[in-house]
């Protein structure tokens, strides 16, 4: 990602293409958690899982302080991602319906 002059972060589709081709490439968990440890920074992983933790719980109807109660996700964090599974690009909704992960 790159800021432009406006401030605007602009990312290189590309990149982002290649990235994502990557991703889709690899063989199992195992090699995807391998991957993901190089390429992210700890704060990075820690910030990923976090979002991720939370999908189940909204997708249930959790309200954001019970799932703050129960995962110690910041409730801004809660209410981002919850933006997010409404207005974005819908890969947490596709990932979902593929995973087998049940809110904890």
């Amino acid at each position: 990602m790159k800021r432009r002059a406006d401030g605007a972060v602009e990312v290189e589709e590309d990149a982002l293409d290649m990235l994502a081709s990557v991703i889709g490439h690899l063989r199992g968990p195992g090699e995807v958690r391998a991957f993901l440890e190089d390429l992210c920074t700890p704060a990075e992983l820690e910030a990923m899982t976090d979002r991720w933790r939370v999908v189940p719980l909204l997708a249930q109807g959790i309200p954001y302080r019970e799932i703050h109660e129960r995962t110690h996700v910041s409730v801004t964090t809660i209410g981002r991602v919850a933006r997010t599974i409404e207005r974005g690009a819908g890969g947490y909704g596709q990932a979902l319906k593929r995973s087998r992960v049940r809110a904890a």
